[in-house]
């Protein structure tokens, strides 16, 4: 049976890693499993691994707890999903983000492939473990100061099935909201100007009268 190592890595932290030995026949609930007991966050939480390329593209999904329209739309369910059927790379690459309620992304990489299993080990397993994985606040992970205007909005944008890849979008249109928002300001003041100009002007011609 062969043995996959993924070098697990945090996304906005370069200096934490893991790498973690599972075997080829076990799932992508497995490796989700083990991910979350080397950081010691709540692994029943809604997270995905896309399959991606070498630029970290995400393309097919395979989703942990799926809300309905992932369901509908036929996305791959971890529990049922093994992962070599998904190696077509020897240093294939998986987008993955933890808890989308309050998301977080590694990037997980196929860095070797083992031949064989250990004798007497237990499979998944950490085979290496670099920095603590970061402080969280119940079980929800604090984000960098960076993300956490945007991790503020979430709970609104889940209302309208919001999904964080979208996240380019949002900041486009909050951009051009505030930019709408900064014309009609200006052009509240060039109207009140304008009066304002209008008023002094026939206050100078009453004064003008009243001195003739």
């Amino acid at each position: 049976m062969a043995i996959y190592r993924f070098k697990v890595s945090f996304e906005d932290y370069d200096d934490i890693e893991r790498d973690i030995d599972i075997k080829s026949n076990q799932t992508f609930e497995d490796l989700h499993r083990a991910i979350h007991q080397s950081t010691g966050y709540n692994p029943e939480l809604s997270s995905s691994f896309y399959v991606s390329n070498d630029q970290w593209k995400k393309s097919e999904e395979i989703a942990f707890l799926p809300n309905q329209r992932k369901i509908n739309n036929g996305v791959a369910s971890m529990e049922n999903s093994k992962l070599s059927n998904f190696i077509d790379d020897p240093h294939q690459k998986f987008y993955y983000t933890y808890n989308f309620d309050r998301p977080y992304d590694f990037h997980v990489e196929l860095v070797k492939i083992l031949l064989e299993e250990e004798s007497g080990k237990t499979y998944p397993c950490v085979f290496r473990s670099l920095g603590e994985a970061p402080k969280m606040a119940g079980s929800i992970i604090i984000p960098p100061v960076a993300k956490a205007a945007i991790s503020d909005d979430f709970d609104f944008l889940n209302e309208l099935d919001f999904q964080p890849e979208d996240t380019e979008d949002l900041e486009e249109m909050t951009e051009m909201g505030i930019n709408s928002a900064s014309e009609d300001e200006e052009d509240e003041k060039d109207e009140f100007m304008d009066e304002f100009s209008d008023d002094d002007s026939y206050d100078s011609e009453d004064i003008q009268k009243d001195d003739y």
